[in-house]
């Protein structure tokens, strides 16, 4: 399973299983994987972006094609399933977000949704994957886009951009800008003390959302390459299955909670006070 010049090691295999596959821009034109180490900051994931992009398709298409074929009488499985989502994720919204937007159900739902498909993916048994693309010819393959930094990084960033938006669209420029000057102290001479506490309270935002997935997940999956790298193939079902079970719950709770801290965040920039 070791990529073309690795050594089939323990902190070789761990190494292999934790590296992207890569695309970039080099002297010689586009290059892959070992030619983009020195690369620098324009490296493209590009398997964290393909994993990413077809969930989303399919999260799209299959809601889509739910709501084409919709009855009102008895529904289907699938259909019943995507109902009580919907209405679970409205629930939420109603609860939470006390601001106008119709934007805010559709967008909750797509978060939960989109990166709940993706943490599932840490469930794939690690060598599958990947031993069929080095069999391919693609040395590197993550599938799991949740332990991509550079992925929750970009789905956060989204969030905080959504964020000083709507705070501007609410509460206008000069609203903003008194937020984060004005409070927590209401005095002038302490609007440099403001500015500081507010701008960095904002900026942990959408950072906090990206290190809690990254973190949750990436920690994850190293432990079920752990237990592959560590233990042989018939006694490896021990350990990765009672984790695998546990796992579900982190999967499931980290969609939840990036969902519910993106609605709360745009609650409180709708807020004028």
């Amino acid at each position: 399973m070791a990529a073309q010049g690795e050594e089939l090691t323990v902190q070789g295999y761990i190494q292999h299983h934790l590296t992207n596959a890569t695309m970039c821009t080099t002297e010689n034109g586009i290059s892959f994987n070992y030619a983009c180490q020195d690369a620098g900051f324009w490296t493209w994931h590009i398997d964290s972006l393909l994993f990413a992009v077809g969930l989303g398709v399919l999260f799209l298409w299959a809601f889509y094609k739910v709501g084409q074929k919709a009855t009102a009488g008895v529904p289907g499985k699938f259909q019943c399933f995507v109902e009580i989502l919907v209405e679970f994720v409205d629930g939420v919204v109603r609860d939470s977000f006390h601001g106008r937007n119709a934007l805010i159900a559709p967008l909750g739902l797509t978060i939960f949704v989109w990166v709940f498909l993706m943490n599932l993916m840490d469930l794939v048994p690690v060598d599958f994957v990947p031993h069929a693309a080095v069999l391919m010819g693609i040395p590197y393959l993550k599938i799991v886009p949740t332990t991509d930094l550079n992925m929750t990084l970009g789905l956060s960033l989204s969030v905080f951009a959504l964020i000083v938006y709507y705070s501007i669209k609410v509460k206008g420029v000069s609203g903003f800008v008194k937020e984060l000057t004005l409070q927590p102290f209401n005095h002038w001479a302490l609007i440099p003390v403001n500015f500081v506490l507010e701008t960095v309270t904002l900026i942990a935002k959408p950072i906090s959302l990206a290190l809690r997935l990254f973190g949750n997940l990436y920690a994850g999956e190293l432990i079920f390459i752990l237990i592959a790298a560590l233990l042989p193939w018939w006694a490896q079902w021990s350990m990765s299955l009672p984790w695998a079970i546990f796992h579900i719950l982190v999967i499931v709770l980290q969609a939840f909670i990036f969902m519910m801290l993106t609605i709360v965040y745009l609650s409180m920039a709708h807020e004028d006070h």
